[in-house]
């Protein structure tokens, strides 16, 4: 339930969902003859599911996040059963009736879990420990902000910088040996070579290196015109060892992008006690999770209906596993978030929310344009800009780092267009220029969901606009719709 009292939607809750099985088999699930002791208050669902045992599943959601407990054997995160439970809420109180207490089961699990919340946010404050799971952004999780030995945390942190300038340098080297060599022997070369190099970086604890590491490995075999995008993805590495090498001789602001880059991030609790909050009702415009074999990543793009400014939340889980955070695409979201240090800041933490203090501050923020119902936390489309808007977005971002692979913006009245040989397109009718779709989305059936949405006529489209094109993620009918395909991801161009 948003600050209003409003429910979510099924398409909100199915967006929870950690894939495809999940919602089939939360959907059977929402139906009331499946559920007894169903109940919502405040920003808490509950509810017992029959299932094949003797006793009924326990469930229970906090809003708040959300969060999930079930007393099922399921590892996935929400189950079945929180996913039946929400959508059951949905369908109104003829499903779950507001008001009451939640059961002693159910009261603890929440009582509990504000503790841990208040904790966190007080840890925040005094720049005391803190992890970045649950309302933080992922990162750092099971880590500390505050070490028990200062200097023993520092001398950790100069032999990691040392080892990465170590891996900068051999990857330097690397570099020289081809260019020297020719870029036509490198699809001779296969994996091997760069495979060794990828391990060194491993080695090194530079995780950003050997990411570009292993795309220079893939680009011979990517087709036609592969030597000037090996050159390019060359430069690109290039400027990222020297600029770590020479972090002292750079402004602070690009120094602290450089670092990021090549994979040294700031632990969450540190973030929240050093960087300045922005507080700010923000709107949930997409979410996308992809996967290297090692670990899944969800990234979450939001934007301030006050500041309109972009923000993207990461979470992170083991391979098979959904990532705990999990704001639905459309949510309004009553937070403050704080940005990493960047030239150009985009990635942040969430902070652990204020419940009723934010709630009563939700009605002081001035209202956003496009207006909404009156009440209303799942508004329809957002206000977006053009293309040649866009492009000039992505190009001031690009200025300031120079390794971003793209900029999250929002569309309106472009008309999709399916792809011949120049490949897809979004044509904006008012400047008759159109934006080139990124040919790594070619494959995405999601591209053709979109032109049926469209109707041949002019739709808002949120996604990323990079030097290989737009990368759609979600778009409007009238309200949020998920394009749910794997989008082109990475840190690299």
């Amino acid at each position: 339930m948003n600050p209003q009292g409003e429910r979510w939607t099924a398409e909100q809750v199915l967006a929870l969902a950690p894939d495809t099985a999940s919602r089939t088999a939360g959907g059977k699930l929402a139906a009331a003859s499946k559920w007894s002791g169903a109940g919502a208050h405040g920003r808490a669902v509950w509810g017992l599911c029959s299932g094949s045992g003797s006793k009924p599943y326990q469930t229970v959601v906090d809003l708040n996040g959300p969060g999930y407990r079930c007393s099922c054997p399921s590892r996935k995160f929400p189950c079945k059963h929180a996913l039946g439970l929400l959508l059951l809420w949905t369908s109104g109180e003829g499903g779950v009736p507001a008001g009451g207490e939640p059961p002693e089961w159910a009261g603890q699990w929440l009582g509990d879990r504000r503790e841990r919340a208040e904790k966190l946010a007080a840890g925040a404050r005094d720049g005391g420990p803190g992890h970045g799971g649950g309302t933080g952004d992922g990162a750092g999780k099971g880590g500390s902000g505050g070490a028990a030995d200062p200097e023993a945390a520092r001398r950790r942190a100069e032999r990691r910088t040392q080892r990465i300038a170590a891996g900068a340098t051999e990857l330097e080297r690397r570099l020289a040996d081809l260019l020297r060599d020719g870029l036509a022997s490198a699809d001779r070369a296969g994996y091997g070579a760069w495979d060794e190099t990828a391990a060194r970086m491993i080695d090194a604890q530079a995780p950003g290196l050997e990411a570009r590491v292993r795309e220079l490995a893939a680009i011979p075999s990517s087709g036609p015109g592969w030597p000037g995008r090996l050159l390019e993805e060359c430069a690109l590495a290039h400027l990222l060892n020297q600029g770590f090498l020479h972090l002292d001789g750079i402004p602070e602001k690009l120094a602290a992008t450089t670092r990021t880059r090549v994979g040294l991030t700031t632990p969450v609790a540190e973030l929240l006690a050093t960087e300045e909050a922005i507080r700010d009702r923000w709107l949930v415009l997409g979410r996308q999770d992809g996967t290297d074999g090692r670990l899944t990543t969800r990234r979450i793009w939001l934007r301030g209906e006050r500041t309109n400014r972009m923000a993207l939340l990461l979470s992170f889980s083991a391979p098979g596993q959904s990532p705990e955070l999990a704001l639905p695409t459309g949510l309004v979201l009553d937070a403050d978030l704080t940005y990493y240090p960047a030239a150009r800041p985009l990635r942040a933490a969430l902070r652990p929310q204020h419940h009723e203090e934010l709630r009563e501050a939700a009605e002081a923020l001035p209202p956003v344009a496009p207006p909404t119902a009156e009440g209303c936390e799942v508004p329809g489309a957002p206000e977006g800009c053009d293309v040649e808007t866009a492009l000039a977005a992505y190009g001031t971002a690009l200025g300031e780092d120079p390794w971003l692979d793209g900029w999250p913006v929002v569309l309106t009245d472009v008309v999709p267009v399916p792809g011949g040989d120049d490949g897809w397109q979004l044509a904006d009718e008012r400047s008759g220029s159109a934006l080139p779709v990124d040919p790594r989305c070619a494959g995405r059936t999601d591209l053709w969901q979109l032109m049926s949405i469209s109707g041949g006529g002019p739709v808002t489209v949120f996604g990323e606009c990079g030097h290989a094109g737009f990368s759609p993620i979600t778009t409007w009918d009238p309200t949020a719709v998920s394009l749910i395909g794997t989008a082109a991801q990475g840190g690299t161009r």
